[in-house]
């Protein structure tokens, strides 16, 4: 595969890192994080192979939604740093080779945004219709609810104008109305502007509540594929290699239609595997791979240019709505077990390895899938070190704690008490942490750089079509992506499984130890420890890795 071609289209084998600014380091000393903190650490990124930075919202805020609710789209939030502290850091990442991207999230604002301060004054007020009204709330469907211990409706009353405004999310964040031109041409505008300071790209929060119909009588809100492909188009006229990474939890055969209907895909550029990451963890409540192997082989490949994005946590909570309630309550009983540990009676809130007791082998296996499955990794900030959650936090913040970067009661985070208060015990920063990791070869940091190496130098993973191999053996996930096979073993105990791969002459060449195991009348015979993985390159056994 030719370099020109996948540094092209970067985003196809990408190793996405998500992270808040807020939590990744202070640099001012007031226990909050900033854009002068952060850039101090963007050489621990650059070690890794991080090669695109995502950024949470760092937009000023009333920080009622962990900056989700936004008053200004233009700007910096004070606590976190000004537009020259942002443009500093995206420099010193241009200068690593890092791209950024940013969220970027114009489903609703908050409601002290000026734009709606300026909806609710008056019926007649120039924004009024950049916001959804009714004389009457709408019949609300339960299910739409996004978070029922918060709120039981979609619609609240306004006294001031004595109308119902919508919020698909929290009522202090009214929804946009996207079927106004002016809102559109705005969120265009936010994008061009972020862009000419550098970004190379959006993560588009909840993509199908950003056009969505709400008034049974609203005949003018825009096809959302028209409004996406629009949006799509606008950047690729500003910067040709922009992308959008889009939040889009649905089925596959619903997905589908947000990469777009043309051949190279011209709306959503990639789309993250909800149902592959839900499927996985059933599949390791199980310590059977079939769950996952099923969704694999239901998934449909995306347009040629476009890509499925994969992660095994996010900065929210962990959803398994996608499962069924038996389902669901499988991955429960072994993941969280105590109420407290879960959220929205559909999700988790904790992180992998205290979901998987502390045990390395299993997440380290986990990690190796991350990278294995075809696609495009996303890491969440602090996963490089098997960082904790603090359940002491209310809500989805349990897992949105401080960036563990030595030992210590701050844990290098700040020199003074982080407004966000860390874990503590076992994943605290004294047992847990960046430096200690780096100067420890065996440890999860250094595995997670040998993965991120080992999947850039094999660009089949993410550029080549895949099949699921039946090695027989419930247990373990196969998958060839052209010359590459991964195997994963889910269970705890050795596993021996025979792959069809049909090559003479071959080897199977281990690209992790001098292994190799023979190919013989077009199968190859691999044994794989208990939760533990093997990476292999099919070659010519005189040149075998």
């Amino acid at each position: 595969m030719r370099l020109t071609q996948t540094s092209e289209l970067w985003w196809k084998n990408a190793i996405v890192y998500c992270l808040d600014i807020e939590t990744f380091a202070d640099g001012n000393g007031d226990g909050i994080g900033d854009f002068r903190g952060a850039i101090q650490h963007l050489d621990h990124l650059d070690r890794i192979g991080v090669t695109c930075i995502w950024l949470m919202p760092f937009f000023p805020t009333p920080d009622r939604d962990d900056g989700y609710d936004i008053v200004d789209f233009y700007s910096v939030d004070p606590r976190l740093g000004t537009l020259g502290d942002f443009v500093e850091f995206m420099r010193v990442a241009r200068d690593r080779g890092i791209r950024v991207i940013a969220d970027l999230v114009v489903n609703h604002t908050s409601d002290q945004h000026p734009w709606f301060q300026d909806a609710r004054s008056s019926r007649d007020s120039k924004h009024r219709d950049w916001y959804i009204w009714s004389d009457e709330p709408e019949p609300d469907d339960p299910k739409g609810v996004v978070f029922p211990d918060q709120e039981d409706s979609l619609w609240q009353w306004d006294a001031q104008t004595e109308q119902y405004y919508f919020h698909r999310f929290y009522k202090f964040q009214p929804d946009l109305n996207t079927s106004n031109p002016e809102v559109r041409d705005e969120i265009a505008r936010i994008l061009g502007f972020w862009m000419e300071l550098g970004l190379s790209g959006f993560r588009v929060d909840a993509v199908p509540f950003l056009v969505e119909r709400v008034l049974e009588q609203d005949d003018a809100l825009p096809d959302p594929h028209e409004f996406f492909a629009d949006l799509r188009a606008f950047m690729n006229r500003r910067d040709g290699t922009a992308m959008l990474l889009g939040e889009v939890n649905l089925p596959y055969k619903d997905l589908m239609a947000y990469f777009g209907h043309t051949p190279l895909g011209n709306e959503i550029t990639m789309c993250f595997d909800f149902i592959g990451m839900q499927r996985m963890y059933l599949s390791l409540a199980r310590e059977d791979a079939r769950p996952l192997a099923e969704a694999l082989r239901e998934r449909p490949a995306p347009p040629k240019d476009s890509q499925w994005a994969s992660f095994v946590r996010n900065h929210d909570e962990l959803t398994l709505d996608k499962l069924t309630d038996a389902e669901r309550e499988e991955v429960f009983a072994a993941f969280a077990p105590e109420e407290d540990m879960r959220i929205y009676n559909r999700g988790i809130r904790r992180r992998l390895p205290t979901m998987l007791g502390g045990d390395q082998r299993r997440i380290r296996m986990v990690y190796s899938l991350l990278f294995a499955l075809p696609g495009t990794p996303v890491l969440f900030y602090g996963e490089e070190i098997g960082m904790g959650e603090n359940l002491a936090i209310e809500g989805r913040q349990s897992v949105r704690t401080p960036m563990q970067w030595t030992s210590g009661r701050h844990g290098g985070f700040s020199t003074v008490e982080p407004a966000i208060p860390m874990p503590v015990g076992d994943y605290g920063p004294d047992e847990i942490s960046v430096s200690a990791q780096r100067r420890d070869p065996e440890s999860l940091l250094s595995w997670i750089g040998r993965l991120v190496e080992q999947y850039r130098e094999s660009p089949e993973l993410a550029w080549g079509s895949y099949e699921v191999l039946d090695g027989g053996d419930d247990a373990v996930l196969a998958i060839r992506n052209e010359g590459v096979v991964t195997v994963h073993n889910f269970a705890g105990r050795v596993a021996k499984v025979t792959l069809g791969l049909d090559e003479q002459g071959k080897v199977l060449a281990d690209l992790f130890s001098e292994d190799t195991v023979e190919i013989q009348d077009g199968r190859a015979l691999v044994e794989v420890e208990e939760y533990s993985c093997r990476w292999f390159r099919i070659s010519d056994p005189a040149t075998a890795p």
